[in-house]
């Protein structure tokens, strides 16, 4: 008979012997709580603060599909859009437009300063709002002078969730992919492709952040420990 009581969750994560991994699906808290209370090794991510970073040399209209459908498309999702850099060389003809289209989609900005003057009537971010996975229709934006900028702000806010840039530059894209430490990294493309099913993993188990046995999407495949077997006839090691 199920139960939803949470000190069975307790017992059960405390069952070595007959468990041999925990994935728990949920919120930061339920897995935060998995993590404290668990015996066995348990494949997780806490959340989802994806960005999409707009280039200098990005094709804008390219940029405002990507950027609407990563924030708008299943907002409630750990792969959605939570942050959008724009590099200020195309800041001030990028953003009256896409935030346009945002708002026209419900979605609330807040921004920093340079966005801000940009844009009116727009809410400014504060320095929580840069790692908040809002699952909301909520997004914050930020004027970057180049891609270390926009990386930097990855690598302090960021969850190595999903990240993705935008650009026709194919150098840039090269080194954005290399530095950028993240299960799942996107070129010309929304950040909600970093699921197990759109990736061709089958029906996806989970998504790990961790780095010990998978980092990414996980479907079947995934979960599989490999075993040896080995036919002698009386072989033996010199």
């Amino acid at each position: 008979m199920g139960s939803k009581e949470h000190a069975l969750v307790n017992e059960l994560l405390q069952l070595e012997e007959f468990i041999d991994l925990i994935i728990p699906r949920g919120g930061e808290e339920l897995i935060r709580a998995v993590v404290a209370n668990s015996k066995i090794p348990v494949i997780k991510h806490y959340k989802g603060v994806c960005h999409v970073y707009v280039d200098a040399d990005a094709s804008l209209e390219m940029a405002e599909r990507i950027a609407l459908n990563a924030k708008v498309q299943r907002p409630s999702v750990c792969n959605a859009m939570e942050t959008l850099l724009v590099h200020e060389a195309v800041a001030s003809k990028f953003l009256p437009s896409v935030v346009a289209k945002l708002r026209g989609a419900g979605v609330e900005i807040r921004g920093c300063e340079k966005t801000c003057a940009l844009v009116p009537d727009i809410k400014r971010a504060t320095e929580e709002d840069w790692r908040t996975e809002y699952l909301d229709l909520i997004l914050s934006v930020r004027v970057v002078k180049d891609m270390d900028e926009a990386i930097d702000h990855i690598e302090r806010y960021g969850s190595e969730h999903t990240e993705s840039i935008v650009t026709t530059n194919y150098q840039r894209s090269r080194e954005f992919i290399d530095r950028v430490n993240s299960s799942a990294v996107m070129v010309n493309a929304s950040t909600r492709f970093n699921d197990g099913g759109e990736l061709g993993l089958g029906a996806e188990i989970g998504i790990s952040t961790s780095k010990i046995h998978a980092f990414g999407p996980m479907g079947l495949e995934e979960l599989t420990t490999t075993k040896f077997v080995v036919f002698g006839d009386g072989q033996i090691r010199e």
